[in-house]
């Protein structure tokens, strides 16, 4: 029986299971890439904002997140390393995470019986 769209929005976690390995996989990636692009410069303008003051750009003294979202993608644009590192951030993060809990459970010492 093949399901719809719309079943596998009732049940995601059945249907995340249902995925492969692969496919589970690039999931959680790719979800960590959207985070880091599209999310990362909202919390950051959230986080400057509240704790800096206002975003300031060009003329504009009091420039909301949106120019803050225009001049990063820009940054991402012409290559610059800085914002890259800002979009690949949480991919990079669980991908260390899941290194570090990968050599938890090989070093035998660290082991609870």
């Amino acid at each position: 029986m093949a399901t719809t769209p719309l079943d596998r929005l009732r049940h995601p976690r059945q249907s995340f299971a249902a995925l492969s390995r692969t496919q589970r996989e690039l999931t959680v990636a790719g979800a960590a890439l959207a985070l880091g692009l599209l999310l990362m410069p909202f919390l950051i303008w959230l986080a400057g904002n509240r704790f800096l003051g206002p975003y300031t750009h060009g003329d504009n003294p009091r420039a909301g997140p949106w120019a803050l979202f225009a001049d990063y993608v820009v940054g991402l644009a012409h290559g610059s390393a800085v914002f890259w590192v800002v979009a690949l951030g949480p991919l990079a993060l669980l991908v260390l995470i899941r290194a570090f809990l990968a050599l938890l459970r090989r070093v035998p010492a660290l082991r609870r019986n």
